[in-house]
């Protein structure tokens, strides 16, 4: 029987000790003369398309690849190896100061509006931490580049991260698009995954870019072998690139995407209008990563539109751009190092001989030369969610979005059968949401108040608290599903041609028909009362030391409730009919748990109350 090896070319299994017909014509001189000729044929044709490429000359390592057992393997940070890091607590000395790390959620926005509102409410409903809001209320002009909204984008978030009253090193953060993100499923999921990414993206790492000294200098006593590149921070990938320059290592330098060459069949990555394209372009909606690296990244973004006058580039482009640079340098780093010790020369040859890289550099491909600057860094642990299991940008993907209900199992086999190129991939609900609480459980984690204390800030009603049906688990809810990476996002990202979605797709999401009553139970929940003090305790329910419930704070620190950012949107959030928050049923005096009005009476008799 034929097998496979790793350059997917067929082996014969070993013939019988006879003498074939091959081997006698091996002896004769014409045919080893024309085997000499085409091999160096070959070596000459290889040699020039690698020259193709122009790539700055460095000085070689001289350690480059060190095997060691798989259990040693030095994959990243303890928030990569570990998938219970973020969410890991710890005893708390005296004073409850909290020693377990934080996980942030980050919305940059500065006016509300419905889209903002719907991706406020589905981090709410999901009990997410509250969304901190950057540049909230601000108001910029576009005609001064430099100190508009894109780098003030940037600017803001980079403060927020470079606070250490707000942040500890060792935290988890998150940044979001605020008007065009809806989220899908529960926090721990969304960092389960973030760890299997990370774990799974550091070995191919180790395997591509091999080890090396942890101090090449060897000036320190503990000089172990390290991965030469890890990956710490995930971005959303994307089918298109852009804004950037087509040649710019943003777009010709990034490696190509880990799905399936024939992710659609024979057309894929051949498709003009890109729509049966593998995403593998960096797209700046939505990262997350680890509190220090993520401030190192936003650091040097800053840095880029301000010293060089680049604000009106906007995020999107500095992200790509870095990515691209990040890129770019590694494979210089890795050409420049097969032939030093320890390192495989003939795999590397013959895996670019093949065009099997994961890189474009190792293609006939005219990428434009970037300018290096002499002691600049430009490793930022940087990576992409190639499969959208926690990001699933739209951008040319709506076609590849279904929304199916697990339980169906008639509709599971039309889809199945209506998509040949998925007839040998089952559909089936990932085990993470198999092993998850049911939908409905994170909008009020545990029961229902009876403190008097937590109903009087939204009493029961049974017009507006009633929901007719409560799944029992997630196979009962219409869940977004990327058919072609097998994959069920942890959040949507409507970006670029997707936008008309923002209203078409809302009344799909499971949790849109009982939006008002699930946002009403969230606010009533039994930990809205107790969060900042489970938080300072460092406990799992509440992951942010501010603590409040049912609403947002801003980068400056203000506490606003639901009614404060989206009163005015409830059609397009609710679609219910039942009027305005807070005041459906008459006017009624609510305040929220730190002692403001939310509604009802005057709102600025409590002011001074929030906190």
């Amino acid at each position: 029987m034929a097998k496979y090896d790793v350059f997917d070319a067929i082996t014969e299994p070993r013939g019988s000790p006879s003498k074939s017909l091959f081997v006698r014509l091996a002896r004769t001189r014409r045919t080893r003369t024309v085997f000499l000729a085409s091999i160096l044929l070959v070596l000459l044709v290889v040699v020039g398309w690698r020259g193709a490429v122009k790539i700055t000359p460095r000085p070689a390592s001289t350690s480059y690849r060190t095997p060691r057992p798989p259990h040693q393997y030095p994959y990243s940070a303890n928030l990569a190896d570990d998938p219970g890091a973020p969410l890991r607590p710890q005893k708390v000395p005296s004073g409850l100061m909290k020693t377990s790390p934080s996980f942030h959620l980050l919305v940059p926005a500065s006016q509300k509006n419905p889209n903002l509102c719907k991706t406020l409410f589905s981090a709410f409903v999901l009990s997410y931490p509250s969304p901190t809001l950057v540049n909230y209320g601000k108001v910029f002009d576009e005609s001064k580049g430099s100190i508009g909204s894109h780098t003030a984008k940037i600017r803001g978030v980079y403060e927020f991260l470079n606070d250490d009253k707000k942040v500890n090193n060792n935290d988890l953060v998150m940044i979001v698009d605020g008007y065009d993100v809806w989220f899908q499923l529960p926090p721990e999921v969304l960092i389960e995954r973030y760890h299997s990414v990370m774990i799974e993206a550091n070995e191919r790492l180790r395997a591509r870019y091999g080890m090396m000294l942890k101090d090449p200098a060897g000036k320190s006593d503990d000089n172990q072998m390290v991965q030469r590149y890890t990956q710490k921070v995930l971005f959303a990938a994307d089918k298109a690139c852009s804004p950037n320059p087509a040649q710019d290592p943003a777009c010709a330098a990034i490696p190509y995407s880990t799905l399936p060459k024939d992710t659609y069949g024979p057309m894929t990555d051949k498709d003009p209008q890109l729509v049966l394209s593998r995403p593998r372009y960096l797209n700046s909606g939505t990262i997350i990563g680890p509190m220090a690296e993520v401030r190192q990244l936003y650091e040097y973004a800053l840095k880029k539109v301000e010293e060089e006058d680049r604000g009106i580039i906007g995020d999107q482009f500095v992200f790509a751009e870095i990515f691209g640079e990040q890129e770019y340098q590694r494979e210089i780093q890795r050409k420049d190092s097969q032939g030093a010790p320890g390192r495989w020369l003939w795999l590397d040859w013959i895996s670019d001989a093949l065009g099997k890289s994961e890189s474009p550099l190792s293609a006939n491909i005219t990428i434009n030369n970037m300018t290096t600057i002499a002691g600049q860094n430009y490793e930022f642990s940087i990576g992409l969610d190639y499969e959208s299991s926690l990001f699933q940008t739209m951008t040319m993907s709506t076609n590849d979005i279904e929304y199916i209900t697990y339980n169906d199992s008639y509709l599971l086999s039309e889809i199945q059968g209506s998509h040949p190129s998925l007839w040998s991939r089952p559909l089936s609900l990932p085990v993470d949401l198999q092993r998850a609480k049911p939908p409905f459980w994170y909008s009020a984690p545990g029961n229902h108040s009876d403190d008097p204390k937590d109903t009087i800030l939204l009493p029961f009603s049974a017009k507006l608290d009633d929901i007719v049906h409560q799944p029992s688990s997630w196979f009962d809810v219409p869940l977004a599903t990327n058919l072609f990476a097998s994959t069920i996002p942890s959040l949507l990202h409507f970006n670029g041609d997707a936008k008309p979605k923002l209203n078409e797709w809302w009344p799909l999401m499971w949790y849109s028909s009982s939006a008002r009553a699930l946002l009403r139970r969230y606010i009533r929940s039994s930990t809205g009362a107790n969060a900042a003090r489970s938080a300072a305790q460092g406990g799992l329910d509440w992951w942010d030391t501010r603590g409040g419930r049912g609403g947002v704070w801003t980068d400056k620190a203000t506490w606003m409730s639901w009614g404060e950012v989206c009163k005015g949107t409830e059609e397009e959030v609710f679609a219910d009919g039942k009027g305005v928050w807070g005041k459906e049923e008459g006017d009624g005096r609510i305040v929220n748990e730190f002692g403001k009005v939310i509604s009802g009476g005057d709102e600025q008799d409590d002011a001074n109350n929030a906190v």
